[in-house]
This record gives structure tokens, C-alpha cells and sequence, in this order.
């Protein structure tokens, strides 16, 4: 355990502050984050953030330009819990402008008057849990909202909040090509301006893991994943919403600030138990539990971890992250910040899947190409640096 005395960051730039909110009603079979299905020591919790956010004002210089409530559920604290967080930001750091201020939400949570609440608040963006339309499909992830919560609450945020997003899964178990084009089409239908799709993963220690060990739930099957990839591709390109990232496809001006800091290696603060941060040379991340997070937080000591990240580490993350997005992969930045040698290297390892056309070079940039999208993540471990050093 460590506090951070030392300042990262430039006057100049911007930070991104993320909070984890590490409370769930129930917990859904794919997911492996860090949450409790017990409120019982929620506004403990919301006190020890906020203690946090004061222990951490002086660690990152800049402005603050975006705001990210993540969890777990974050739209289960009441509209005073939340108000409590933005007096503790607002007071204790600056702030842009007109900064992004997100906060993830269940549609079974978004009653009118709560919606009301928050257009009242200083969140300015809304990303809605939805995952699925149809209700098979939610049963099987054990979401706590049904079919007609998930239309309703959209058709009603749209009325407070311009910028909205929704995620939706891909690839779950019994889901056709059918059910997931129409799952797009509804999701467009609704004109929201920002989608973020995920393939489902099996996560060690889930329960659909321990359903599909059991036969259960059918095995996740990565050909139907790459299915809905490419008809997920075709759909948004043609409802004019861009692919700026693997898993995100926004209208202009609705791409999402706080994703985007992170590909571009942007220094955050993450707040809350399992939380991590960012400042450019290192990452840190706290403990993940509620009860060991208050305790200590309490006593003004941050229990977290940190890792200095090598000139390796700092490559294959750009690496990694470059190759998600539109941007790609910058070979004069490579060689600016890593030296020619690196240069070199990438290139070098690139050549099999540019033959192929998994990879394009254009301007001095390698991008992924259509073709090679949806193997995006094993491209970019074969252009991974093992030890050049």
C-alpha cells in the first residue's frame, strides 16, 4: 500500500477521472468485475470516493475533461449520493469547460423521475446497459430488466439527454444472425447516436462458465461472433455511425471522450475498490474489496498497488490500443518515443499480415483492415515486442 505524493501529467493537458461504483441487485452470468449485490454499506462507500477523490486532487496536473461513473451500477446510488461525488470533484479540481460526464446506467433503474434528476445533474451522457432486446437473451445473462424496460427507458432519456449510448452483446449462445440483425435494427431504429457491442466472453470463475462446463448453456461459438462482427460493420456503417474503435460506433460529435482519452494515452485517476489509474509512466489499481477499500481510505492511506510500466509495456500497449482504432498505428511515433529499432521491429512483424491483408500501411501508418477487424487482438500480439532490449 502506497499514497503518491508526486505530481504526473501537464498544466495543459487533460485527465479523465473514472469511479467505480461496486454495487449490483443481481449478478449477471457472464460478468467477472468487482461488485457486491449488497447495499449495505453503500454510504460508507460513497464517503470513502469521496475521501479518495481529496487524498488524490494533487496527483495528476490538468484540467479534468472527463467524468466516467462505471461499476457494478452506478445509477443504483440516489440522485444525493451522486450529488455528494460531483460537489467533492467540482470542489477539490479543476474542471474543463465542458467537460464529458457519463454515468452507466440499468434500464430498470431509469424510472422518468429519476431521468429528470440526472438531466438536472452535471452528467451530460448517458450509457445504458441494454445487451439484448429480447428477453431469452437476458434471462440466460440474468439481467435485472426486461424487454419493454429496455425500450421504455430509452424513449424517455431521449427526452433529457442528446448524448446517449447503449451497449449491446453479440455471440451468446443460441442467438441467430436473425435475432442480432434485428437487435441492431431496433437499436438504430431508436436513433441513439453512440453504440458500444461486445462479443460475450466466458470469464473464469462465472457462472455461464459453470453452466457451460455443465451443458448447461450451450459453448460460446467464436464463428458466430465473427458473424455478427461483420453484420454489426454493415449495419452501423449504413445507419452513418462511424467504427472510431473495435467496439464503439458513433455519429460525429458522439464519440465517446472518455474511451478515446484511454486509446490515446491519457493520464486518469480511477476512484473506488478494483479501480486503476493512469499517469503515463506507471498504473496503479486499488484494492478489490468494499470492506479492506473503506477501511483503509479511512485511515488516509490509498491501498493500492503499482506497476512502472518498461519501454516495452508502454509499446505493446500502444500497440494494442492503436490497432482497435480508426487512428491505427503511427510509425513516426513509434520511432519518436520508442527509437528506430522499434521502427523496425513493427514493421518487420508486420509483413505476414500485410501480404494477407489483415493490415494496411498507408502514410506511414499500419491500420486494420476490414478484413482482418475481428482477429484485431491476435494481429496485434504478433507485433508484440517479447525483448529487443
Amino acid at each position: 500500500m502506497e499514497k503518491n505524493s508526486k505530481n504526473f501529467g501537464n498544466e495543459n493537458s487533460g485527465i479523465g477521472i473514472y469511479i467505480h461504483i461496486p454495487f449490483c441487485k443481481q449478478a449477471c452470468h457472464y460478468c467477472d468485475f468487482h461488485f457486491s449485490t449488497s447495499l449495505r454499506k453503500k454510504g460508507e462507500l460513497v464517503d470513502a470516493l469521496c475521501k479518495e477523490l481529496v487524498l488524490r486532487k494533487n496527483e495528476l496536473l490538468g484540467k479534468v475533461e472527463t467524468i466516467y461513473l462505471g461499476g457494478g451500477t452506478p445509477s443504483l446510488l440516489s440522485f444525493e449520493e451522486l450529488q455528494q461525488i460531483f460537489e467533492t470533484i467540482y470542489t477539490n479540481f479543476k474542471i474543463s469547460e465542458s467537460p464529458e460526464i457519463t454515468l452507466e446506467a440499468n434500464p430498470d433503474d431509469l424510472s422518468n423521475n429519476l431521468i429528470i434528476q440526472l438531466s438536472k445533474s452535471p452528467i451530460n451522457r448517458l450509457s445504458i446497459g441494454i445487451q439484448s432486446f429480447f428477453e431469452e437473451d437476458l434471462k440466460l445473462m440474468n439481467r435485472a430488466h426486461n424487454a419493454s424496460e429496455a425500450l421504455e427507458c430509452i424513449e424517455e432519456a431521449k427526452k433529457q439527454f442528446d448524448n446517449i449510448s447503449i451497449d449491446l452483446i453479440y455471440g451468446i449462445p443460441g442467438m441467430s444472425n436473425e435475432r442480432w440483425k434485428e437487435n441492431l435494427e431496433i437499436a438504430l431504429n431508436l436513433n441513439v447516436p453512440h453504440l458500444s457491442c461486445y462479443a460475450l466472453t466466458v470469464e473464469p470463475k462465472t457462472a455461464l462458465k459453470k453452466f457451460i462446463e455443465k451443458g448447461i448453456v450451450a459453448p460460446v461459438d467464436e464463428e458466430v461472433a465473427k458473424q455478427h462482427y461483420e453484420i454489426l460493420l454493415l449495419e452501423t456503417e449504413k445507419a452513418g455511425l462511424e467504427n472510431y474503435e473495435f467496439s464503439n460506433f458513433g455519429k460525429l460529435g458522439f464519440h465517446s471522450r472518455n474511451n478515446t482519452a484511454y486509446w490515446e494515452d491519457k493520464p486518469y485517476l480511477g476512484i473506488g475498490p478494483s479501480a486503476h489509474s493512469y499517469n503515463g509512466k506507471s498504473r496503479s489499481w486499488n484494492v478489490a474489496n468494499n470492506t479492506k477499500y473503506i477501511k483503509s481510505i479511512t485511515e488516509g492511506i490509498l491501498p493500492s498497488e503499482t506497476e512502472i510500466l518498461s519501454k516495452e509495456d508502454r509499446y505493446n500497449e500502444y500497440i494494442m490500443t492503436g490497432l482497435r482504432t480508426k487512428k491505427g498505428i503511427s510509425l513516426e511515433k513509434v520511432e519518436k518515443e520508442f527509437g528506430k529499432e522499434y521502427s523496425e521491429y513493427l514493421l518487420k512483424q508486420a509483413v505476414i499480415s500485410l501480404k494477407k491483408e489483415l493490415l494496411i500501411l498507408e502514410d506511414q501508418t499500419l491500420k486494420i483492415s476490414k478484413k482482418g477487424k475481428f482477429l484485431s487482438d491476435g494481429i496485434a500480439a504478433d507485433l508484440f515486442l517479447v525483448n529487443l532490449d
